[in-house]
């Protein structure tokens, strides 16, 4: 608990710190969105939108629509809105690179936004996506230490979903050299989306007989999709499921044992410390200026970039009054039909 009061305050003090920059009124800060799948992104973008609005700037944007030739003309329409500063929350990191070069031709300074641009030209904010895959693999190792697992990992076209398995094989390691893990199934989800886990997951299940003893989700909305096929065969509830994002669903899926873990990513912090270097960047403060930068060179590429990292927090059973306290999720909706037992319920 320690850990985590400190994982907290740190995220307060950082995005305060960036809140508190006198910046001057006017800008424009142009928003891509790669879609609003996700239950998370409208937060995200409430929390962004008010950071940029507190400021004096003006808040723009356009939707994607999950499509990556739609996000290249949002931007460059963005562009010739009067942008001054760009968030891009990209849909593929390899066909994004256009845009990039259409705001450096302009001097306008990018921000990948949650998903990484691997280019220097862009400051890359988001939480350490590495460490919520450990944290999702740990919470499903200690529910089930031994057996087999598969893998539900994120779209092939996004680098999150390669951090994330990269972080979850760094804590199984041991035990899958071992053999007490062994890993009977992993597949990449298209769009990050439910339906599309759900159906990799029944393939799964098909290919061993339905004996799986646990699953590590990326996701709260592909975690969702996972619970589902297990329903369909009885075995909710008795497979430990990982996800990430604190979706209300999802959190109370944890609430009554269908869900293991859902590392909470709290929107709100990271929209607002977007919102924020948005506006400083736009008056002309250098992206190593940013407070809490730092230089970062973890991409496939290994490119050296400036970066911000806020800290994940996970969320089982055992601390779910965590949520509740923040306001994130009011404890009605986290608690409906939860198990015994449950903290904070």
């Amino acid at each position: 608990m320690k850990k985590l009061v400190t994982a907290l305050l740190a995220s307060a003090a950082m995005t305060a710190a960036l809140g508190g920059a006198a910046l001057a009124d006017g800008n424009i800060i142009g928003v891509s969105w790669s879609n609003f799948q996700e239950e998370r992104w409208k937060t995200d973008e409430a929390a962004m939108k008010a950071a940029i609005e507190s400021n004096g700037d003006k808040y723009i944007s356009a939707d994607a629509q999950a499509s990556a030739a739609k996000q290249l003309t949002d931007v460059e329409s963005l562009i010739a809105q009067g942008a001054n500063a760009l968030i891009i929350l990209s849909l593929d990191s390899a066909a994004i690179g256009p845009a990039v070069d259409a705001a450096a031709a302009e001097a306008i300074p990018v921000i990948g936004y949650d998903r990484l641009i691997e280019d220097e030209r862009a400051f890359y904010i988001t939480f350490d996506n590495k460490e919520v895959g450990r944290m999702q693999a740990r919470a499903v190792f200690a529910a089930m230490p031994e057996g087999s697992y598969a893998f539900v990992k994120g779209d092939k076209g996004d680098p999150n979903a390669d951090f994330l398995f990269e972080g979850q094989m760094e804590v199984l390691k041991e035990a899958m050299d071992s053999g007490k893990v062994k890993n009977v199934g992993e597949s990449y989800t298209d769009g990050w989306k439910p339906d599309n886990a759900q159906k990799n997951m029944e393939q799964i299940l098909t290919a061993n007989n339905n004996e799986v003893d646990a699953v590590v989700a990326s996701n709260d909305g592909m975690a969702g999709g996972v619970v589902a096929a297990l329903s369909a065969q009885g075995m909710a509830g008795t497979v430990p499921v990982s996800g990430q994002d604190g979706d209300h669903a999802a959190l109370n899926r944890v609430a009554r044992g269908t869900q293991t873990v859902s590392v909470w990513k709290d929107a709100r912090e990271l929209g607002k410390a977007a919102g924020n270097a948005a506006a400083m960047l736009a008056d002309g403060k250098a992206m190593a200026d940013i407070p809490d930068a730092v230089k970062w060179s973890g991409g496939a590429k290994g490119v050296e970039m400036n970066a911000l990292f806020l800290a994940p927090v996970p969320v089982t059973q055992e601390n779910l009054n965590v949520v509740i306290d923040a306001g994130w999720i009011s404890k009605e909706k986290a608690c409906e039909g939860a198990a015994a037992g449950v903290t904070g319920c």
